[in-house]
């Protein structure tokens, strides 16, 4: 199999947060009809951002939570292709798809900290906790085989 060129990949980070009791945060993506509008918070990649700095912004951005530890990440990028025909915002054009770093952090603060309206347009419209198996079940089905290696990456800090 030839590998893929990962310059042909937007880069982004994704971010899987823990609560103490080990579920998982899921926000339903704002006007993304059902079945498949859950999915964990996730972005861009600035020009020369560390990606656990990016991750954090982004968390922050689309949750409002700022109160975390990391716990972990992946150790290489996860790619996935945007589907044939996929309306794509002006900063996905040109780009096969996106590349993917994926962080946990356990939320070390209360869930009254989380606001889905702090930064202008909210990303997400409701959120609830969830056990981390949901996740491929939740998700558009052209990113499922990335939340599955993001299962088994994460697994050990699920209930």
């Amino acid at each position: 199999m030839n590998p893929v060129d990962l310059s042909l990949y937007r880069p982004n980070v994704g971010v899987v947060l823990f609560n103490p009791a080990g579920q998982v945060w899921f926000g339903r993506r704002a006007g993304t009809p059902e079945p498949w509008n859950w999915q964990f918070p996730q972005g861009g990649v600035d020009d020369g951002e560390d990606l656990e700095a990016a991750a954090r912004r982004e968390l922050h951005e689309e949750t409002g939570v700022r109160s975390i530890a990391l716990l972990g990440r992946t150790t290489e990028w996860i790619p996935y292709d945007f589907p044939q025909g996929l309306p794509s915002p002006k900063s996905w054009r040109g780009w096969k798809g996106q590349r993917q770093q994926w962080f946990a952090f356990r939320l070390t603060g209360a869930d009254d900290e989380i606001d889905l309206n702090g930064h202008g347009e909210p990303e997400f419209d409701a959120w609830r906790w969830g056990r981390l198996e949901e996740a491929p079940g939740l998700i558009v089905p052209f990113k499922r085989p990335v939340y599955e290696q993001v299962v088994r990456a994460f697994g050990e800090w699920a209930v």
